[in-house]
């Protein structure tokens, strides 16, 4: 574990510690033994060939997958075992590599839905609309209005998510991730589907989220001048494993990484 010690309390720097994992379905070994950390703070990405492994350590570290052996612990807590709906509970949240959004729903409500797994008041003081759920909703609302206006949702709050272009769309999905107050932001592929005018748009707003927020960001993304132009920190997978990791002015010259990934892409 990444941490200080200072009168006698550990002081964890990390947020997220994925340690000594390894993932198995039957005969076939996705994950090998993969160890990283992400800095509280920090924005790091995650790169390396199509069947690397990388969405198979964030299906881990969001519990979709329980790993075959290792640990991953998120603030000094170990997750290794949670259920996936407890995930939220430790401040982490995920945009997937397909939307997911209610397309029927405006922008607004799809938004407020990544709130409610941070509310307390339950079913039961919901549907009688208790003076504590009412004021959680009220609470609820206001962050969502602030949530919008950070993504730049807020002309199409009250547009259909149908309605719009797959750029915006992908914003949607992002503010609604932001809006379960995460502390650890994964995004899978975020520059996907995207032009070049939009990847440098997302870009800018997604350092401006993390600094607004207060969030850490670990990404898995194909697209190389995002990841430099984002990024703090760069771990490059390979067959399962790290192969590499650094800045990523240090990744991008590794004659390893080239080979293994990069060619002739830069």
């Amino acid at each position: 574990m990444d941490a200080a010690v200072a009168a006698g309390v550990v002081l964890v720097t990390a947020v997220l510690e994925v340690d000594a994992v390894s993932l198995r379905f039957g005969g076939l070994q996705v994950l090998r033994e993969l160890s990283f950390e992400v800095q509280a703070g920090q924005i790091c990405a995650l790169i390396g060939p199509n069947g690397a492994g990388k969405t198979s350590i964030f299906n881990c570290v969001s519990r979709l997958y329980r790993p075959s052996a290792g640990r991953i612990r998120v603030n000094g807590v170990d997750i290794t075992s949670i259920r996936p709906h407890q995930a939220v509970k430790h401040r982490v949240a995920r945009t997937f590599q397909n939307l997911a959004l209610f397309t029927s729903l405006t922008v607004r409500e799809n938004v407020l839905c990544g709130g409610y797994g941070r509310t307390s008041a339950g079913m039961i003081a919901g549907m009688f609309r208790s003076r504590g759920s009412r004021h959680e909703e009220q609470l609820l609302r206001a962050d969502g209005e602030r949530i919008l206006d950070l993504v730049g949702l807020t002309d199409v709050a009250d547009v259909p998510a149908a309605e719009l272009p797959f750029g915006i769309q992908k914003r949607i999905e992002l503010a609604r991730a932001v809006m379960a107050r995460p502390k650890l932001l994964m995004l899978d592929e975020p520059a996907n589907g995207l032009d070049s005018d939009e990847v440098g748009e997302l870009t800018t707003k997604l350092r401006e989220i993390a600094a607004a927020e207060s969030l850490s960001l670990l990404l898995v993304e194909h697209h190389i001048g995002m990841v430099v132009g984002l990024s703090d920190h760069v771990i490059v997978m390979d067959l399962g494993r790290k192969i590499a990791e650094g800045t990523p002015d240090e990744v991008t010259r590794n004659p390893t990484v080239v080979d293994a990934y990069l060619g002739d892409s830069l």
